[in-house]
């Protein structure tokens, strides 16, 4: 059995309305620090496969059809044990 995390984010230049919405609440909730906020996605995933190679085949492949847009999002893979 293997765990993985995977991290998915919007691209740099990539509009995200989300983040500005929550920057400013936090602003507004006394925050003024916060100088921006990034919103994203995390998936933990457990996978019954003991090949590490084709684990991280697979979940290459999951991201670029399912998990992640590749037009504006890019996304990390992180395998552990």
């Amino acid at each position: 059995m293997v765990r993985a995390k995977i991290r998915v984010e919007l691209k740099d230049g990539v509009l995200d309305p989300q983040g500005v919405t929550i920057k400013n609440a936090l602003v507004d909730m006394g925050y003024p620090e916060i100088a921006s906020v990034k919103s994203g996605k995390t998936f933990d995933l457990e996978i019954d496969l003991d090949d590490r190679e084709l684990v991280e085949t697979k979940l290459d492949e999951m991201c670029r059809k399912l998990l992640a847009n590749p037009v504006i999002e890019q996304y990390s893979v992180e395998v552990y044990e």
